[in-house]
């Protein structure tokens, strides 16, 4: 009858026979294999099988086997049996290993040769990496505008956010007023800015994110607030971006009332901030 199930390893597989060399007044021989003990092997003196266990014929561990008594060269013979012993390490077919046999604890994730930390709060994809479940929204920033800036009519200003709220990668720079993806967080980023306009005219104003890349800027999202009755409104946006690590941003803005004008610098008028989301 054909066989039914995943293929053994090994297929009919013979016990393995090791004969020894007698040497006088030695008790203590080498064995081929390891064992627990004496009953992983079926020991013969001079065709007898012999019993096994302490103060019986003989005793083994790991790969010592320990005689009783010494047994005489050229008069004695002596041979062991294998009964049971590893006989190589196999890979589980395709499709044989379900939860029951993951759940069993000599299966550890240590002898996974998966690429990232595992830990107790990641789990093995279908990729073979371990991912964190969920998110923690890292890294993420938070700057604002310490001070009002005042911004010339009719010319794109670099915003300076020179204060910061959190910054959970130190990724965020008070001098250059830039934000850089850290090295191995590419992903997906929520970005969002707001500035608030001090006594403007209500002409045009603009606000911009914008990225650089490889040394190229461009712009990510705008918002704009148009002429109207409150000369003190703000704008703002928000964006979910695909970021690649050493990708920096800042916020811009342009006005084209006449003479300048200036934003409010504090943490609740005037700020910039994202967090990764995948």
């Amino acid at each position: 009858m054909s066989y039914i199930g995943n293929q053994p390893a090994e297929s009919y597989a013979s016990f393995e026979k090791q004969v020894f060399t007698i040497v006088n007044s030695q008790t203590a021989y080498t064995l081929s294999h390891s064992v627990v003990n004496e009953n992983d092997i079926r020991l013969v003196v001079n065709n007898v099988v012999q019993e096994p266990g302490s103060g019986k014929a003989y005793t083994a561990s790991g790969t010592t086997l320990t005689l009783s008594a010494a047994l005489v060269n050229g008069t004695d013979e002596m041979y062991c049996v294998y009964l049971g012993r590893a006989l190589q390490t196999v890979n589980p077919p395709n499709a044989s290993v379900g939860t029951a046999q993951l759940a069993d604890s000599s299966v550890s994730l240590a002898k996974l040769s998966a690429t990232g930390t595992k830990n107790s709060t990641t789990f093995l994809r279908g990729d073979n990496t371990f991912a964190s479940a969920g998110s923690d929204f890292t890294p993420n920033f938070l700057a604002y505008l310490g001070s009002s800036q005042t911004l010339a009519t009719n010319t794109t200003t670099l915003i300076q956010f020179n204060t910061e709220v959190y910054d959970s990668d130190s990724s965020f720079n008070t001098t250059s007023y830039n934000y850089t993806i850290p090295s191995g967080e590419a992903g997906k980023y929520v970005l969002y800015f707001q500035l608030r306009r001090e006594s403007f005219a209500g002409t045009r104003f603009f606000g911009t994110i914008i990225r650089t890349r490889s040394g190229t800027e461009s712009d990510v999202i705008s918002a704009e607030a148009n002429a109207g009755s409150d000369s003190y409104d703000t704008v703002y946006s928000m964006i979910v971006a695909d970021c690649l690590a050493g990708d920096t941003f800042h916020v811009i803005a342009k006005h084209f009332d006449s003479g300048n004008k200036a934003i409010y610098g504090n943490a609740s008028s005037s700020f910039f901030g994202g967090y990764k989301l995948i």
